[in-house]
């Protein structure tokens, strides 16, 4: 990413707790899988652009809808090639900021921000926008909570699944004002560790130091101490393109037990437990 100042915008609500929603490790329990030795390192970021686009993340507090429209970048690239990438359009990613998070255009501002939960299960249901014109929508089988305690869990979904879709609340001091934020976000209990707001991302590789992830289209290093401390959500994404190329799913789970597993948030209400936190007001 270029070392322009931009504006680095956060958006992401504290996250809520849909019972219906399950655990990963809860799910490879029941079907009795035993889980494998977790691959050193992988890095599914290696060769892909240097600048992504910031998914209109530098205007509005759409995080939680910019993530995953990395995340299809990710998926695309690695399952289709390098020339088949999907970047899709601000449009795109507006329109899911409006559908799944209730973002009114007409109205000034950053915009009401969004929870994970909430837009994951938008997606599972109706599909993001997709496509030239947003007429397509981009589908996913499934989605499961993953512990975030359980560090060797998120590693197998970054190797599963080509990404982990995050939550986490930012101290101000990654966020130095008027600087670019910082290249590695590690613990620093000197520093200003007020929590300036919350943020989605995807994270897209690791290593025994930390994990490889993108934010505001560039990307960025997570330790896993930094992780411990501020990471409160993530989840494992089964995407048909990466499935299909790649021949896992999260946890190793089948399909069709990923299936059976999402049918009651398929089919049920939707569910509001959101609580909002603090989000950063960042100009220039």
């Amino acid at each position: 990413m270029s070392n322009d100042r931009k504006s680095f915008k956060l958006g992401r609500l504290a996250r809520s707790h849909d019972k219906r929603i399950p655990m990963l490790h809860t799910l490879m329990t029941g079907a009795g899988i035993t889980p494998q030795s977790v691959v050193p390192s992988v890095d599914y970021t290696q060769g892909m652009p240097p600048d992504l686009g910031m998914m209109l993340n530098d205007t509005l507090g759409d995080c939680t809808c910019a993530a995953y429209y990395h995340a299809i970048q990710v998926w695309t690239f690695n399952a289709l090639g390098a020339q088949q990438m999907a970047t899709e359009p601000d449009d795109d990613v507006e329109e899911l900021y409006e559908q799944a998070c209730g973002y009114n255009p007409s109205q000034p501002g950053e915009g009401p921000g969004g929870n994970e939960q909430h837009v994951l299960t938008f997606i599972l249901k109706k599909g993001a926008p997709f496509g030239p014109t947003g007429q397509q929508r981009h589908q996913i089988d499934a989605f499961v909570e993953v512990d975030v305690k359980n560090t060797d869990n998120i590693k197998r979904t970054i190797n599963d699944c080509g990404v982990s879709y995050i939550g986490f609340n930012v101290p101000q001091y990654i966020m130095p004002p008027g600087q670019n934020p910082l290249p590695v976000w590690d613990v620093n209990p000197t520093a200003d560790n007020t929590i300036v707001g919350g943020h989605a991302v995807v994270l897209a590789g690791y290593n025994a130091a930390g994990a490889r992830l993108i934010s505001w289209g560039g990307y960025y290093t997570m330790t896993w101490a930094f992780f411990a401390k501020f990471v409160d959500e993530a989840y494992a994404i089964a995407d048909p393109d990466w499935i299909s190329a790649k021949k896992t799913t999260p946890g190793g789970l089948s399909l069709q037990q990923l299936e059976q597993a999402m049918q009651a948030l398929k089919t049920g209400p939707a569910e509001s437990t959101d609580v909002r936190v603090p989000q950063l007001k960042r100009v220039g």
